[in-house]
Order: C-alpha cells, then structure tokens, then sequence
C-alpha cells in the first residue's frame, strides 16, 4: 500500500470527502479546502489530491501535511436507472450515435472523481438536451477503446455498424471517436461506404467535459445539426475556432488534427472545410461541389490489406527499413518524403528492389500542404524510374489507408498505381489552391 492510501486510511478519508489541509513548507502554512479525489494510478503515491472550490486540483505530497480535518463526508453515490431509448418526437429525423471509446457526453462525479460517461439516451439529454431538439437520438455504444487503440479491423466494424443503422432508415450517424487518430477513421470510412447518400459525421472533444472549457457539448450539437443536413458524405465536425461560435465540417480524406490541445485543432489541409456550422444553428456552406444527400442503399467494401507501412524521411534514415519491410511480406509502403517528395539518394536502390519485388511503393510529403513533384530534381526523377507512385496532394495518413484499401482489390502494380492517381472521395484536390495554407 501507498504513502497515500495509507495516510488516507489512518485519517479516515476517504475519496469524496470535502475536507480541510494545512500543508507547510519552509516554516509556512498554507490551507486548502476540497474534494478528495482517487490517487493517480502511476503516481509513486506520496500526493493526496483534491479538488478546490475553484474547480481546480492540487496535490499536496504527505510529509507535508500537518493537519487535515473532514469537514463533510462523502454521499454514498445513487444507484440511477437510465432509458436507453427515449419518446421519438413526430417530424424530427433520425440520427444514430455510434461511441467508439471516446466520451460524447461526459459527467463529473465530485464525490468520486471519476468522469462517468453519459451514453444513453437519457444521459444525453441530460448532458446535452439541444440535440434531442434537432434529432431523435438513438446512441449505440460499439466498443470501448483509446484512440491510440484504433486499429482497421475496427474501422470494419465501424463501417457495418454505420450501413446497418443508415439502412435501416436513419437519416444521418454520428461517430463519437477520440481525436488523435480520427483522421486516419475518417479517411478508411471514406473509401469503404459505397453508394452513400446522407451524412456520416465523425466528432470528438479536446478537453473533457468536466472542464470550464470543454468543447464537447458544442462539438455533439454541430455534429448533430450536420447530420441531418442535405448532404452525403463522410465529414469530421470539430470547434472552427479558440471560442464558441461555431465548428468546421472537414472532408473525412482531407483533415487532420494540427494541435495536441487547442480547440480547433483541426483544419483542412489543401482545401477549404465543406460548411461552417454555427451556434446559433446556421449552415453555411463554404464549397458546392459536395455530395448532397440522396436515397441509395449503402454498402461495404471492407477489403483491406494490413501488410502495408507508413514510414517517414529523416537525416541518416536506413535502407535497412525498407529491406525489413520487403522480407517480412509487406505489400505496401507510404513514404514521407521530404519536401517535393524525396528520399535520400542511397536508399533509393532499396525502393527499386522492394517494387521488383511486387511491393508497391508511394510517396507523400511531409510538408503537408503543397503537392508531390518528382519531376523538378534528379533524386525525384530518380525515385519515378524506380517505380514510385507521387500522391499529388493526399495527406500520409490518407494515402495509407487508401493503399490499404486499393491492395485489397488488386495486386497488380499498373492497376494500384490508376487507382492510387483516381480521387474516389476527394483525397485529391485537383489543382493547388493558394488559399489553404496554414498561417
């Protein structure tokens, strides 16, 4: 046991309790008033921690701590019953949410600390009423997962899961997906539901929804009111700006998150957002060349082959990758490249042996914004002879999944190579806009 739990166990705290600290520190006293919250798991446990009046947390180590007092002992904690399907109201369309393992809708316990997730029907009206003024929710908890977690042969299940509840008559899906990988979720759904008519919205939060800052009502309402939109496509939906007044729809293939913790962390990158949605309940639309909804029956090309990498240039990279790739039976590789799309010159030999040998081989930038070019330098010239496919605009992680999904219908390198250069869902922008770069 703890320094922590033991010192919590000799004082007969308990966590949820409302108590009184004094800490000192070189001869001075310093009193705090709060809730006890649960000890960090990976903590060395020598910190009680509790949550001021302010909503803040402290952590006070225990050697410091020359008395403490309860001045309010926790309430046991109510055992609540929730609906999972609430009254339809007649005239309202109808919006599935699909949770991935990232909180929609999410609820504090102070006299626990745990954050308990809001997913059924009746938490989330509770959590956020104004999306059942738009919709009637139906929320389906598919699995319970990190983002860091994902991995395709969920992005399957997603995708099943999304043509079921759209061809069962619902009139838009909400996927609630933790942010750092929902590009790459985006993008997969993208190439895999064919014939798609309505929306399929992608939303998840920057900060949880116990913090003063939290966007995550805001982001759920915005993706809420594109869903059921005359549109037909799948799109991520996230905060547009610092504040809260409105959030961007991103085409699924060409968004990516550009911040770790800003609320608008996500923009398009060599392109503009399809729509702003704002606060008050306007959609505007910044674009017209969008798939606008219409009535088809979705389906399901979940063909994907897994055996492909996504790799990044550095100073002093190593062909030594490329070989490991090439024999343990990779049937594809992304590249980022350094800026127009290159590779130091001696591992080019090793990208000529990997594409005799059947593996296909594609390039990207990481630069992001701009294009590939293999036909301004020698090395990029060099790199075309070898048989390497330029990307033109796609994003790494779009250019991964696409390979994926292409190597899942054919193997042979002509037929990859017109596939790749073929814009099936807008992951190519067909010419370079001056108007998107990131300032």
């Amino acid at each position: 046991m703890r320094k922590v739990e033991l010192f919590m166990k000799e004082k007969g705290i308990e966590i949820g309790d409302y108590i009184e600290v004094v800490e000192e520190e070189n001869g001075k006293r310093v009193t705090h008033r709060g809730l006890v919250m649960p000890p960090y798991e990976l903590s060395k446990g020598e910190t009680l921690t509790i949550k001021l009046d302010n909503g803040y947390n402290v952590g006070i180590l225990i050697d410091q701590i020359v008395e403490v007092r309860v001045l309010e002992k926790a309430k046991p904690r109510e055992e609540v019953s929730f609906k999972e399907v609430l009254p339809k109201k007649p005239g309202l369309p109808n919006v599935t949410i699909i949770g991935t393992g990232g909180t929609i809708a999410s609820k504090i316990d102070y006299k626990t600390g745990a954050v308990h997730a809001a997913f059924t029907a009746e938490e989330l009206a509770k959590a956020v009423p104004e999306i059942f003024e738009i919709a009637n929710i139906t929320p389906k908890l598919l699995f319970n997962i990190m983002s860091e977690d994902m991995k395709p042969e969920y992005w399957k299940k997603i995708a099943h899961e999304v043509a079921k509840a759209l061809n069962s008559g619902e009139d838009g899906v909400i996927i609630g997906h933790g942010t750092d990988t929902m590009g790459y979720s985006a993008a997969a759904l993208s190439f895999m539901l064919r014939d798609l008519g309505k929306p399929v919205i992608f939303v998840g939060a920057q900060r949880s929804s116990d913090r003063p800052s939290s966007d995550a009502a805001m982001n759920l309402i915005c993706s809420t009111r594109m869903a059921v939109e005359d549109f037909g496509e799948v799109a991520v939906v996230m905060h547009g700006e610092t504040s809260d007044t409105y959030c961007l729809a991103h085409r699924g293939t060409k968004v990516r998150k550009m911040h770790t913790s800003r609320r608008d962390a996500f923009r398009s990158i060599n392109d503009i957002p399809i729509a702003k949605i704002w606060y008050d309940g306007r959609v505007e639309y910044l674009r017209d060349d969008y798939r606008k909804r219409r009535d088809s029956e979705v389906w399901v090309d979940d063909k994907l082959e897994e055996k492909v990498a996504l790799i990044k240039v550095y100073p002093g990279i190593s062909g030594e990758i490329i070989d490991f790739l090439v024999d343990k039976g990779y049937k594809g590789i992304v590249i980022e490249g350094t800026g127009l799309g290159h590779t130091p010159n001696d591992i080019i030999p090793k990208i000529e042996r990997a594409v005799e040998e059947g593996i296909v081989v594609c390039m990207t930038s990481q630069c992001l914004y701009g294009r590939v070019n293999l036909n301004v330098y020698s090395t990029g010239r060099k790199l075309l002879k070898a048989g390497v496919i330029p990307c033109e605009d796609m994003l790494p992680e779009t250019a991964y999944v696409k390979l994926m999904w292409v190597l899942g219908k054919t193997q042979n390198l002509e037929e990859v190579r017109k596939m790749m250069l073929t814009s099936y869902a807008g992951e190519v922008t067909p010419y370079t806009r001056f108007d998107t770069y990131l300032r």
